[in-house]
């Protein structure tokens, strides 16, 4: 049975309606017969309030280790109602699912707060949720120090959740459904000649990314790469195939 990651941007499930859209895509997946995960961005917005309440408690001690630490539990906390509001829906429409948090499975970090990365992610409490034929919804962006401490995961935090996770559970492809329907080679929103790209190395997609292209960090391509993991770019808004990202040979 083949392993799919999905993740659902910010722009996906901005709203509860939205969310409910992005559920009936996993059962989809699901009633196709794969073992599904997925993970989920902050609703659209959440992350930005949260971090203008952070900055209402500015003081002298602004950069100190104190601060970065409760700013990334405070700051965390928007992808954890989307995680909750994901299993929800998927239950509602009788999938069988369960949230997690980073700190649940755990998603092991290091580096600073507000900018840690990804070390490991420990996945047998999800593949347990495979054999009970559950989906696990897993709340991207955030992990757990050394020191037990909540911490977020910097630029492309999500994304390299995703990606991470689809390494760790060596599954077949991870799909990063966006705002977008695909990489283009040129900014759509510009240039009205821009053509959707069907395939892509991995290569092609750094390069894009290095040069401006925002549609995935370099460090989610460069992870991909590392594992020969295939991605899917593609929107929750239409059911048109997005573009995959692959080694070179294929």
């Amino acid at each position: 049975m083949s392993t799919l990651v999905l993740k659902f941007g910010g722009t996906s499930v901005a709203s509860t309606e939205l969310i409910k859209s992005a559920a009936k895509i996993v059962k989809k997946e699901y009633d196709n017969g794969h073992n599904i995960a997925v993970v989920v961005s902050a609703m659209a917005g959440t992350t930005n309030n949260l971090i203008n309440y952070v900055n209402d408690f500015h003081s002298s001690k602004s950069d100190s280790g104190e601060f970065n630490a409760e700013y990334d539990v405070v700051v965390s906390s928007g992808e954890q109602v989307t995680s909750g509001l994901m299993s929800l829906a998927l239950n509602e429409i009788g999938v069988p699912a369960i949230s997690w948090l980073g700190w649940q499975l755990p998603i092991i970090t290091n580096g600073p707060h507000r900018n840690a990365n990804i070390r490991k992610i420990i996945p047998d409490k999800i593949n347990e949720c495979f054999k009970e034929k559950k989906v696990s919804v897993l709340a991207g962006f955030q992990g757990l120090s050394s020191e037990s401490r909540i911490t977020t995961i910097g630029r492309g935090g999500s994304d390299n959740t995703a990606v991470f996770l689809a390494s760790s559970l060596k599954a077949d492809r991870c799909d990063i459904y966006t705002d977008v329907d695909g990489v283009y080679t040129t900014d759509p929103n510009i240039d009205e000649n821009a053509k959707k790209i069907s395939k892509m190395s991995y290569e092609e997609m750094l390069e894009m990314a290095s040069t401006g292209s925002k549609v995935l960090h370099t460090r989610s391509v460069e992870l991909a790469m590392k594992n020969n993991l295939t991605l899917q770019v593609l929107s929750s808004l239409t059911k048109e195939t997005g573009t995959f990202i692959v080694d070179e040979k294929e």
